[in-house]
């Protein structure tokens, strides 16, 4: 599809304390991971900016030496739920887990917020790459990669199932017959599988988009393989144009291949703008948040995306040939092909991780900024972008109030909301019911 036949679509990456490692220690950074007041109006800017969804992302563990937006955060649903109640038409989306949570659980959270939000939620399934989650849990071992993403693939179609639970006119509130639900109308999922075991029905009515919004973030083999079967938000991080092309194009061959819609499916790649009133000013910024890098925070970072200890290495010698890690295996091959590419040191490398996490860091004035996106989406390298401002609010303020209007003027991103829920702002068909078509 041309990417101009649909808008620019933009999806906020809501981190507390910013997505640059030092973005916090920043004079005019605030601290939002649980400040609810905060959160609200950052919300608020992005829905008065016209962005598709606001995202959160979640983990199941936490340290004394984690970044300041992961040592402590409130359950996203739960704050999705409060944020509900402040916005009116951005998608709300948050991350939970195929590894470390029921089907029937999540399905009830996730139709819960639909409903509360009027029909603007998007569930982000993740596998959890993290071995130490499994302390957490009543799990045993923590399963192997490719286990995870067999146990994602079922989990799902059990949600799925769980969603349509009852037809869309189930609940008759027939008074004269006293009939409150039809019974015909209501189905038992029963299921009985590999790694579940689900009665069902669920106790929430179906949702007002018939499913919540799927987004995945997995880009290995079998992450990409789930995204094409079920995803219609793909999270991904690319550093080159070039990149985002192949991984855009593979990906739809793939959807192809499942018998979906490409125009169904959407690539955001994850975009980390610093900007200035001019080059010079976002380049001195850029700077100035380098410098507040702390090099063991860093180290420690770039251990986690690689999954291996590194610290050993030679900090200003090449990234070593390391054996693949069961951890997060796309991110890993993203820093070692741009480390080879690049001719990084360690040093280069662990400083360029620490500001973004391995996604595309662009800086310059909100005309370079929008002239960077603007030849991506055009180059069919994305669908939209996943903003990751450096720190909040006043990165992200930047961008609302003078990427946007750049944008908009080019007729890249839209002036309104067309649709009363996220699947209608995206141009997303509504699932029809597995149990009851029609």
């Amino acid at each position: 599809m041309n990417a101009l036949a649909r808008p620019m679509r933009l999806g906020l990456f809501l981190q507390g304390a910013g997505h640059h490692v030092a973005g916090w220690r920043h004079p005019e950074a605030e601290f939002g991971g649980e400040n609810l007041g905060l959160i609200q109006r950052i919300a608020a800017t992005a829905e008065a900016g016209h962005f598709d969804l606001l995202f959160l992302a979640d983990g199941l563990t936490t340290s004394a030496d984690a970044h300041p937006s992961f040592v402590a955060r409130l359950e996203p649903v739960a704050l999705l739920s409060a944020l509900a109640m402040s916005t009116r038409h951005i998608g709300l989306a948050a991350t939970m887990s195929t590894t470390y949570t029921e089907p029937f659980h999540l399905a009830r959270a996730f139709a819960s917020l639909d409903h509360i939000s009027g029909g603007r939620a998007a569930w982000n399934a993740v596998t959890t790459s993290y071995a130490r989650s499994s302390a957490n849990f009543m799990r045993g071992q923590h399963p192997s990669h490719d286990d995870r993403y067999a146990i994602a693939e079922e989990f799902i179609d059990v949600v799925r199932g769980l969603w349509d639970s009852f037809a869309d006119d189930a609940f008759v509130k027939d008074k004269a017959r006293g009939v409150y639900v039809e019974p015909g109308r209501v189905h038992t999922l029963s299921h009985q599988g590999r790694f579940f075991t689900v009665g069902g029905p669920l106790n929430v009515s179906r949702p007002p988009q018939g499913h919540p919004v799927i987004i995945q973030s997995g880009s290995s083999g079998p992450g990409q393989r789930l995204a094409a079967r079920v995803g219609e938000i793909i999270f991904t991080a690319q550093q080159t144009q070039a990149e985002g092309q192949a991984f855009r194009e593979g990906l739809h061959a793939q959807v192809r291949e499942a018998g979906r819609d490409p125009g169904h499916v959407m690539v955001l790649p994850g975009v980390c703008p610093v900007i200035g009133g001019t080059e010079a000013e976002a380049k001195a910024l850029y700077a100035q948040l380098q410098g507040g890098i702390d090099p063991a925070a860093a180290i420690l970072l770039l251990n986690d995306r690689l999954g291996h200890d590194v610290s050993g290495y030679d900090l200003d010698g090449p990234l070593p040939d390391l054996p693949q890690s069961d951890q997060l295996q796309s991110r890993a091959r993203l820093l070692t092909d741009l480390a080879r590419r690049e001719n990084l040191t360690l040093r280069e490398l662990y400083y360029l991780v620490a500001g973004a996490r391995g996604h595309r860091i662009v800086w310059g004035t909100p005309e370079q900024v929008a002239d960077a996106l603007e030849e991506w989406f055009r180059g069919g390298a994305a669908d939209g972008f996943n903003i990751m401002p450096p720190f909040f609010p006043t990165q992200f303020e930047r961008f609302v109030e003078d990427v946007v209007p750049i944008l908009r003027r080019r007729g890249l991103v839209r002036g309104e909301y067309t649709g009363a829920t996220l699947r209608d702002n995206l141009g997303l068909p509504r699932p029809p019911n597995r149990f009851f078509p029609g």
